[in-house]
Parts: structure tokens; C-alpha cells; sequence
């Protein structure tokens, strides 16, 4: 089975793709869809769009995982444009016929770390471990996608 997780964000898109080979979870591709604040916000979703529509292209996966929108109340602003980002890829994978998932922030944190309210860090050292990263990812962007993607892969297990 090969996962799509995606990170959803107006400048920085991070995506993780991985596969489960029997017991053990594979790092297909990982990366991020960047756009630039000087380009108008159509252009910009318009790019993040084509940019997972391509992803969905080349890697085949089964699924697509996003994490559910949280937003603090004196951040409003934040909560509508990150709705914008997850439309777009929501339709990317409608598109395509893909079935997406999301979860809470704390749900990917338990999965991964054993706690719900775990660290970005302790995240980002577990996904490393997990996939047998010798080098941290560049962007958080991208391992907080694999750690939706690698989640995912430990929920739908947990439920055969």
C-alpha cells in the first residue's frame, strides 16, 4: 500500500509518500510544493493543486492523509487560508479518485510518539528513526507529512 501524506500550507506545502512493504515502511518520496507571497492567491492554489494532482500521478498511492484544520481563536486569518490549501488538495485527490484522510494533530502525535502532546522535535526524530533517515528532513513541512503518512499506516493496521 502506498500513502500520500500532505502538510497543507499557503507558502509551503510538505508531502511524504511511503509505501508498506510487508512489515516495514518504506520512504518513496518526500518534498514540498512552494509558492510565493508576491503571486496572487488563485495563482498560488492553482500551483499546489497541479503540484498534488502531479504527486497523485506519479506515485499511484492508495490514500491521502491531511491533517485536520486547528487554528487559534486570535488567528483567524490562519484557519481560512489553510482551508484554502486543504480545497485544493482534497479536490486533487476527488480528481483522482483517491480516498483522503485527516487527523488531529494530537492523533498523529500519539501515533508516532506515544504522547499527544509531543514535541515537533521528538516528531521529527521519530519519523527519522521510523523510515531509517540518516539525515533530518530540510522543511518540518515534509516530516509532519510523513508523519501523517506513517500514522496512518499504523491506524488502518491497528483496525485488521
Amino acid at each position: 500500500m502506498i500513502i500520500l501524506g500532505v502538510d497543507p500550507a499557503l507558502a509551503i506545502t510538505g508531502y511524504g509518500v511511503i509505501q508498506i512493504k510487508k512489515e516495514c515502511l518504506v520512504l518513496h518520496e518526500a518534498g514540498i510544493i512552494q509558492t510565493w507571497a508576491k503571486e496572487d492567491t488563485s495563482k498560488r492554489l492553482d500551483r499546489i493543486y497541479r503540484g498534488v494532482v502531479k504527486l497523485i500521478d506519479d506515485t499511484h498511492p492508495h490514500c491521502l492523509v491531511l491533517e485536520k484544520i486547528y487554528s487559534h481563536y486570535r488567528h483567524p486569518t490562519t484557519s481560512y487560508i489553510l482551508g484554502q490549501a486543504r480545497g485544493v488538495i482534497c479536490l486533487a485527490a476527488a480528481s483522482k479518485g483517491i480516498p483522503f484522510f485527516e487527523y488531529s494533530a494530537t492523533r498523529i502525535k500519539k501515533a508516532i510518539v506515544g504522547k499527544g502532546l509531543a514535541s515537533k522535535a521528538q516528531v521529527q526524530k521519530m519519523v527519522a528513526n521510523t523510515l531509517g533517515l540518516k539525515t533530518l528532513p530540510r522543511y518540518m513541512d515534509v516530516t509532519d507529512a510523513l508523519a501523517l503518512a506513517i500514522a496512518h499506516s499504523y491506524i488502518i493496521k491497528s483496525r485488521i
